[in-house]
Order: C-alpha cells, then structure tokens, then sequence
C-alpha cells in the first residue's frame, strides 16, 4: 500500500482531514495518530481482520493484547462489563495516559485480547486521537505504530521509519506531549495491579484507585510469562545496537571510560553529566535533565532511535530515579538494556556478549 500523510494540527486539528482517517478506520484500514503518549496503529476494535492487519504491519506476535481506544468513559459498556465503581474510576483518570485492564464484553475479536477473558481500555488525552475515534464511530484498538521490539514513536517521522507502506494513513501532529506510554493498571483484582509504569505515576493515581500493587516485572528486571496487557512479555524498546544499563549513577564515568576498549561507544546521558561525559571525548546522546524527568521521559525513544543513526558501536546509558515518571523511563531502559544492568566495569565484557 502507499502511506499517506495527512499533517493536522495537535491541539486544534481540522476535521475534515481527520475525517479522511476516520474513514479508512470505516473501511477496515490501519491508521496511525498521535496520542498524549506516543503515536499508535489502529484499526476498528471489532473488524477481526483489520485488527489482524495491525500485527501483521508490525510483526507483533498474536500473543501480546491490544489497548482500546474510547472517545469517553461513557463508551465504556462497548468493550467491558462494568459496574458503576468502575466507571467513577475511569471518569477521575480519563482522558488520560492511564490504561485500565477491565472484565472483556462479549463482541471483541480474540485478537484484540489475546483470547483473554480481560481487555485494556483507555481514553486518550490528545484532540487528534479523540476527533478520529469519534468521526471512526467504533472503538479503536492501538498498540504504538514501530515494528515490534523497536523503540516506541513520538514522533510521525519514527512512524513512516518503520512502518512506510505498510500501514494507510500517518495522522502527523508532530512530537507527543509525554513520550512514553501509558500506565497500565489491573483493576480486576484487589489490590490493584501496575502491570505497566508510564506517564502517570502510581503516586497519582493512588488516591484515585487506592492502594496498588507494584510486581518486579513493573520494574522492568525480568519478562512476564502470559501478557495480560501490552508490553509485559517480550523484549521492547531496543534499538538494533546494543544498549548497557549502569546500576548507579556514581559509577557511570567509570564504566563509560572502560566501554571504549570494547568498540566505539556512545553516552545515553542526562545534561548534566554531559560535562563530565565531554571531558571523556565520548560522543554522547543528551536524553534530558534530571532536574525534570518529562524531558527524559520525552527524550527517551528519539535517544534510542539516535543511537541507531550514529557512528557507534553500543550506547552506555545512566540511570536516573524511579520515583514518578522515573520508574516508566527506568522500565524502558532496563528492557531496551534486555535486562542486563551492570555494576562495574569488569562486568561489560559479559554484558556486551549477551547483547551481541
């Protein structure tokens, strides 16, 4: 197929173009538009094969579930059996860059929720996703719009990248606002569940849906065997080249001027250790400041995508703190890292042949 690209404002798109979108969705086409987060791939949440058709342009495996798309909370009883808590939840997080994982309503194609009895849910907090999915009429069911396993896009260029001819239409509303996805919490069960940290904190949210479990894997330490919701089984994130996690800040310099008897590194790095990074002569990669985690939060994927365009051999990148945002960015590092975080520099060795 060839991709169009139809440029639409963020904030106030027009909607005779979004309707040109909403009309592909309609026929059973793939769309990718920009939410809060990071851009999605998405197709009519009841059409079996044009949900299909999202795997397929992605190469995602048929195991890893789908998030619905809602113009509204009050849409809810489409795609989930609810109950009137629930729905005064979803009113306080919606729209929002929150995903809840929700009793699956009868109707929904068994690809969208992986054969699951649940199924992920959210409203989108972005003019342009909020306008297609009302002129489409349908829930829209969206993972990110990269190839599978690929840094996430925020941008429309990191969509065309990846996904050039194999998807219809590129809504193009430039960078999202976060950068990083949204959280996923489980509320089927009591407590509630983080199987996914994003762009808003369990410090947020608690207040909102009370207290809520926090696992490992929400970490980002290890894989989940069965995923339940998107993100949780297989390797995500990872640029082609390989990425290595520092354990801790104050050993980062010393394990960066030790990388570069193993290849041609490049710093993933904070703006303020560029300083020290500089006095290396390492090139380096300036995810954003640790002063204000958004920045690196919307730093993070055009970093890793970076590093797939530079003169390097591996990137070598920093930790940063996980409170807030901090842990969705600490998640994606650690899994763009495939898990492997190393404490001292006699460790790259290893960790840069597991990478291989």
């Amino acid at each position: 197929m060839n991709t169009k690209i139809i440029k639409v404002d963020p904030i106030k798109p027009d909607r005779m173009s979004v309707a040109e979108a909403a009309k592909i969705i309609q026929m059973g086409g793939i769309v990718a538009f920009p939410t809060e987060t990071v851009y999605g791939l998405g197709a009519d949440a009841f059409n079996e094969a044009a949900t299909n058709k999202i795997f397929e342009a992605k190469g995602r495996p048929i195991d890893n579930p789908l998030i619905v798309h809602l113009s509204g909370a009050d849409h809810l009883k489409l795609v989930s059996t609810i109950n009137q808590e629930i729905i005064n939840v979803a009113r306080k997080v919606w729209p929002g860059p929150v995903t809840l994982i929700l009793p699956r309503a009868q109707g929904l194609p068994g690809t969208v929720t992986a054969g699951l009895k649940t199924v992920a849910v959210r409203v989108p907090a972005h003019p342009v996703a909020l306008a297609l999915i009302e002129l489409s009429g349908t829930p829209i069911a969206a993972p990110s719009a990269n190839l599978a396993g690929k840094p996430s896009p925020t941008t429309a260029k990191h969509v065309i990248d990846d996904l050039q001819d194999r998807v219809d239409v590129v809504l193009d509303a430039g960078e999202t606002f976060f950068g990083v996805e949204s959280t996923i919490v489980n509320i089927t069960v009591n407590p509630p569940v983080l199987l996914r940290p994003g762009a808003l904190g369990i410090e947020e949210l608690e207040p909102i849906i009370g207290e809520i479990t926090v696992p490992k894997e929400a970490h980002g330490y290890s894989e989940s065997g069965v995923a339940i919701a998107p993100g949780m089984k297989y390797r995500h994130y990872a640029p082609a080249k390989r990425v290595v996690l520092t354990g801790g800040r104050d050993i980062y310099l010393e394990i960066l001027k030790k990388s570069i008897n193993f290849g041609k590194p490049a710093a993933i790095c904070s703006e303020e250790m560029k300083p020290a990074v500089d006095n290396l002569g390492i090139r380096n990669i300036i995810i954003g400041s640790e002063s204000d985690l958004y920045t690196v939060a919307r730093g993070l994927f055009p970093s890793l995508r970076m590093l797939d365009e530079i003169d390097a051999d591996f990137g070598v990148a920093q930790p940063f703190n996980e409170n807030g945002i901090g842990l969705a960015i600490m998640n994606r590092l650690r899994k763009a890292s495939g898990h492997i975080v190393i404490n001292s520099p006699e460790e790259l060795p290893r960790a840069l042949d597991r990478l291989c």
